[in-house]
């Protein structure tokens, strides 16, 4: 049977034609229903990836499951598919929906997961309902009100439905949290542990958990609110993938924009993301690139949800090669083919570098990373060269690496002002005077003023001292 490419993401593709990555562990020797092992060969899954050859066999016997593995493992696979059969193993005479709970800490995630689930899940008769902030709000509450099986979404607008009693979570059989570690960066953990405490109890569900890290605070959380959890943990020498090609650059700050420029017209990535740290430091270099002739998407955390996904799909599709982000994209975004990232801002938190390098070389493809060690940023390298246990090359600065001629933006970009007291305009303005500096009104309020301090002094006087 011939595979309609036009259908599947391209990842896909990548992760049936790179083999290095995989397992002898073929999903048809696994305890999967017919209809699940040929959905699988359809989209192109033959053998499984190492956290799912080790996290299957038991979650298809029902134990629960805290899984660590690099991110683009295939971690997603191996809680969708143990959901899938584990609903399907579901002999009650009347099913009560809905059945199964994924959360993710990041909308972008939840849609990627519900995207997943779709493609493998497509030949079961399982209804989905995709529950995340900032958008569709009354198109998802009557989603709920369907009969649905499996909920995908984000804890904040999951618990706004719940408390309307747009659903309950009486019949939960399945409660999956991905990327662990990242609801607790993102301050869910009070949300997770609401939704947990209103489901059964531990011992009459299947419970998964799966985290680049499990941190003690992860690990906790799953021992908590899992059944004796059995630790899964996928783990090589280095923390990040020896498939990627890191390497530095340290370049004075009027520098940046040349040296971004110089390395896209040499290396010409066939899809590149670009990260930064703030949200100006985007629509600075946005100007700059589409001055330069550059089509680019940029993504950060105050885009609206449509729009944001818009542009993820044109990166997706290759309407536009070029992407500028914030870390909120560098966790969890299944975006394929990406050959180069580039930080035109190093991080401040060291396991966001290994995040953000991460969104190249996956599923056994190669990648590069090109970090620029600027006046601003340089106190990073440290931690993150330590962190990641080894030293990251940097290359020195030649005249042909760097852009000549870069054209200036037409709109002024924002000014970068790092002034952190009194605003600059403030001296225009006429001084503060709090009421005491006020001027009486009259001269009798201020006689009157006058004799009610002195009656006040007079009143004090008369108080006799304390004897002791």
């Amino acid at each position: 049977m011939s595979i309609n490419f036009s259908q599947i993401d391209f990842y896909v593709m990548l992760y049936r034609m790179n083999k290095t990555h995989l397992t002898k562990t073929r999903f048809s020797n696994l305890e999967l229903s017919d209809a699940i092992i040929k959905s699988l060969k359809q989209a192109g899954f033959i053998d499984c990836t190492p956290i799912q050859d080790k996290t299957l066999p038991l979650s298809l016997r029902g134990k629960d499951i805290a899984g660590q593995a690099q991110t683009g493992t295939g971690k997603t696979a191996a809680f969708l598919l143990a959901t899938f059969q584990h609903l399907i193993n579901d002999e009650s005479e009347k099913i009560k929906n809905p059945r199964a709970l994924i959360l993710a800490p990041t909308r972008e995630l939840a849609i990627q997961i519900h995207k997943d689930a779709l493609l493998l899940g497509k030949l079961l008769n399982l209804n989905y309902a995709l529950i995340y902030g900032g958008t569709d709000y009354k198109k998802q509450l009557d989603s709920l009100k369907s009969d649905v099986d499996i909920i995908i979404g984000t804890p904040g607008r999951i618990i706004d439905f719940y408390r309307q009693n747009a659903f309950t979570l009486d019949n939960i059989q399945v409660s999956v949290l991905d990327e662990a570690d990242r609801m607790f960066d993102l301050g869910f953990i009070k949300d997770i542990r609401f939704l947990l405490r209103r489901m059964p109890s531990a011992e009459k569900r299947l419970n998964m958990l799966f985290s680049a890290t499990l941190s003690y605070k992860v690990t906790e959380l799953a021992y908590e609110h899992m059944n004796n959890p059995v630790l899964v943990k996928i783990e090589t020498e280095d923390v990040t993938s020896k498939a990627i090609t890191q390497s530095a650059f340290c370049p004075a700050n009027d520098q940046k924009i040349p040296l971004l420029l110089g390395l896209l017209i040499k290396h010409k990535p066939e899809r590149c993301i670009v990260f930064v740290n703030t949200k100006r430091c985007a629509e600075r270099l946005e100007l700059y690139l589409d001055a330069n002739d550059y089509k680019v998407a940029v993504l950060s955390g105050d885009v609206p949800q449509e729009k944001r996904q818009r542009l993820l799909n044109d990166f997706q599709n290759n309407k536009v090669n070029l992407m500028i982000a914030t870390d909120v994209a560098a966790r969890g975004l299944h975006i394929p083919a990406v050959s180069h990232v580039i930080n035109y801002d190093l991080p401040q938190d060291v396991e966001d570098y290994v995040h953000r390098i991460g969104r190249t070389a996956r599923f056994g493809a190669s990648g590069v990373a090109f970090s620029f060690i600027c006046e601003e940023y340089a106190y990073s390298m440290p931690d993150i060269e330590d962190f990641i246990g080894e030293k990251i090359l940097v290359h020195a600065i030649s005249e042909d690496v760097l852009a000549v001629d870069v054209k200036q933006p037409t709109k002024k970009p924002p000014r970068k002002n790092n002034y952190q007291g009194r605003k600059p305009n403030s001296a225009k303005k006429a001084p503060y005077k709090s009421k005491n500096q006020t001027k009486p009104k009259t001269t009798q309020a201020s006689d009157n003023s006058k004799d009610k301090t002195a009656d006040k002094v007079t009143n004090m006087a008369s108080i006799p001292e304390n004897p002791q």
